[in-house]
């Protein structure tokens, strides 16, 4: 509790360790709350300053109040919004401690949003409203619902942090309205089409690239990370290890060519080709279906016959689904290369991702336990299933069928239009009158 005085206390008169409140010889108000002991030991002494004595009360009190939940503010350094974001993107949310692909969202989102945003407040100044703010103004100039999103989940994860280390008491983010996400229902395909594309891609270079996406769920990265080393014909067995990372770049030139590092004549590469799987979990084996191995043992022998072609030129790296050089494809070449495939096969457009969920919808198609498609999916969790596997037309005139048998038999069905209550199912222990 503070103790009031009209000067300036004395060295000793607060050894107890209780606030005190004064009349400074400048008129002001004085506050000085005892919150603990420093790193070297001394007392951490807190002041705060008001025109009023209610004004300083209210201070004293407020950081009392942090002080007794253990959430006071760390003593000594104090941060501006854009040196903490600077300081967590490039050493904290950084690899080895994150991926690659998550380090890259990261800094986008803190060099091209937080920072123009909110930069320049002091970081224990943030308050919810000033995030609230840039979420709206960013989707006012056209940005997505679903990037202001993940522009609110990197706020949070960095102050999350900051909180955490002292720096700050509360994070802002968590009481900050996260933008909503727009309601897009994912749509499988379904298994007429799925046969459409199949017999498309069966005969194109890099066809069975599409087969695994469709029939085994593989994720983009996943299937472009493959190598034959991970693939086994004999047995029918893939394994899942690493994730294809998009490509980034560094100027050669030394930043002389006024272009982009993407474009730089004497780029370099700035980030290897792979990285680990998205999660533990999707570290998997996979078992093959018989077609699509018989697709594989083709598309391995057509690439042998690329690399006996390209003679010196081929970079011998493995990879199985590669560039006719032998170099591992761009996930963006990929990516539009998908969508020339949709167009060509007359099917709606949809992302490279629903080909995902179809792959988990054809495993509910077949009733395969949640277990055993966690596994081939490389789910972590049970509720991954309720995300991914839809409930597509086809089973729910299945289960309709079903209760149709349970609840009706023949008999009552023919005697819908007569004596039969219209088609009601009846019990066997009941009669109708």
């Amino acid at each position: 509790m503070a103790r009031t005085s009209d000067e300036e206390p004395s060295a000793g008169r607060n050894s107890n360790g209780e606030s005190s409140i004064y009349k400074g010889s400048d008129g002001s108000w004085h506050g000085r709350v005892t919150m603990g002991t420093k790193d070297d030991g001394s007392p951490d002494r807190r002041h705060r300053r008001a025109k009023t004595r209610a004004a300083v009360l209210k201070k004293v009190r407020a950081l009392e109040k942090l002080r007794d939940q253990g959430n006071a503010p760390k003593v000594g350094q104090r941060y501006h919004v854009h040196e903490w974001l600077t300081f967590w993107v490039g050493n904290i949310a950084a690899p080895p401690n994150v991926s690659e692909n998550a380090h890259a969202g990261y800094e986008v989102d803190v060099r091209v949003h937080l920072i123009p945003g909110i930069g320049a407040h002091w970081l224990d100044k943030l308050a919810p409203e000033h995030l609230e703010k840039l979420y709206t103004k960013m989707m006012t100039a056209g940005s997505a619902p679903g990037t202001a999103h993940h522009v609110h989940r990197t706020a949070r994860n960095a102050l999350n942090e900051a909180k955490r280390r002292g720096y700050i008491s509360q994070n802002p983010a968590l009481l900050a309205k996260a933008p909503k996400l727009a309601d897009d229902e994912a749509e499988p395909y379904t298994v007429t089409e799925v046969r459409r594309l199949l017999a498309l891609v069966a005969e194109r270079r890099n066809g069975p690239r599409w087969v695994v996406a469709l029939a085994l769920g593989l994720r983009q990265g996943e299937a472009l990370g493959l190598k034959w080393e991970h693939v086994d014909l004999d047995t029918g067995l893939m394994r899942i290890r690493r994730n294809r990372l998009r490509p980034k770049y560094e100027h050669g030139c030394g930043g002389t060519c006024g272009q982009k590092a993407g474009y730089c004549p004497d780029r370099k590469q700035a980030r290897a080709d792979t990285g680990p799987t998205k999660s533990r979990a999707g570290r998997r084996v996979v078992g093959l279906p018989e077609p699509l191995i018989v697709l594989l043992r083709v598309h391995q022998a057509n690439q042998e016959n690329e690399r006996i072609a390209a003679r010196q030129l081929w970079h011998d790296e493995g990879w199985v689904f590669a560039k006719p050089d032998g170099r591992p494809l761009n996930p963006n070449t990929d990516y539009h290369d998908w969508k020339a495939l949709l167009k060509e096969a007359g099917l709606p457009e949809r992302r490279l991702h629903d080909a995902r969920h179809t792959a988990a919808t054809v495993l509910a198609i077949l009733a395969v336990p949640t277990p055993t498609a966690m596994a081939i999916m490389g789910w972590s969790s049970a509720e991954m299933a309720a995300r991914y596997q839809h409930v597509l037309d086809s089973i729910r005139k299945g289960v309709a069928d079903q209760v149709g048998g349970l609840l009706w038999d023949a008999t009552d069905t023919a005697q819908a239009d007569g004596d039969g209550a219209g088609g009601l199912p009846v019990r066997a222990d009941e009669t109708v009158n």
